[in-house]
């Protein structure tokens, strides 16, 4: 297996973002953190034909709409993308992989993508795509998240029954070399939320969609008792239940 792939079920993963779509926003508060510090590497966006790959419900296509940009919205999950039509986020919305994406070489001014390649089986193909969909003189801004995120779940899953029930994230070095044949800035910094209990941290995950992992859906919390001896070793700090992330903001340059 090469250092930027993963082995992910697609359609697994489309379907189990489809059906966190109504709950999406409620809970999507880390989501929203890490755009806003995408759109902070954007200095300018009015008059700009932008892809937000990776859409979601649009909250962001939104955000570039309403500041004059011209927006297509696309993601794999087609409820979300609907859920994204029924907001009026874009201007045009397309059902597809960020590792194939449907549009022409150098079409669009700026690509925009939030917390969605981690979701693809090859990085240097979705970095790859974004980057030919962009004029020369434009950029792709993404996020995503590296090794060592969802540390704490994991690790309180081992004590229970020896396994971790959290997706295993591309390491940062191995995000670094995807990058590589780019022109591109990679900044890494970990990011902590915090809970006021472990049901609340669990259901902040399943409403985001984020319960599908790689290797297939997780049926880790099977039983009331499973999740008791979950909660009860889970570290707790005075902010509450922390569950961490090693976040990645990257840049890459169109030349």
């Amino acid at each position: 297996m090469q250092p930027s792939t993963l082995s992910v079920n697609k359609s697994a993963i489309a379907a189990s973002f489809s059906r966190a779509a109504n709950s999406y926003d409620i809970v999507a508060a880390f989501q929203r953190l890490c755009g806003e510090k995408l759109l902070a590497r954007v200095s300018n966006y009015e008059g700009l034909k932008v892809l937000d790959a990776g859409c979601g419900t649009g909250f962001f296509s939104r955000r570039f709409r309403h500041a004059g940009a011209q927006v297509i919205a696309l993601d794999l999950a087609a409820g979300m993308l609907e859920k994204s039509r029924g907001n009026d986020s874009a201007d045009e919305y397309v059902l597809a992989d960020i590792e194939h994406i449907p549009l022409p070489d150098g079409s669009v001014d700026l690509c925009f993508s939030n917390l969605a390649i981690q979701w693809c089986s090859s990085l240097h193909a979705a970095l790859a795509e974004m980057h030919r969909v962009v004029k020369p003189g434009g950029k792709v801004v993404f996020s995503s998240l590296a090794q060592g995120s969802l540390a704490e779940l994991a690790q309180a899953w081992q004590q229970v029954d020896g396994k971790t029930h959290t997706n295993q994230f591309l390491a940062f070095e191995a995000i670094k070399l995807a990058c590589a044949p780019f022109s591109h800035d990679l900044q890494l910094t970990q990011e902590t939320e915090f809970y006021p209990d472990v049901m609340t941290l669990m259901k902040s995950l399943k409403g985001i969609g984020a319960t599908h992992l790689h290797q297939g859906r997780d049926s880790g919390l099977t039983s009331r008792g499973r999740f008791e001896r979950l909660a009860s070793v889970y570290p707790q700090q005075e902010a509450g239940f922390p569950l961490s992330y090693q976040l990645v903001t990257g840049v890459l340059y169109r030349e």
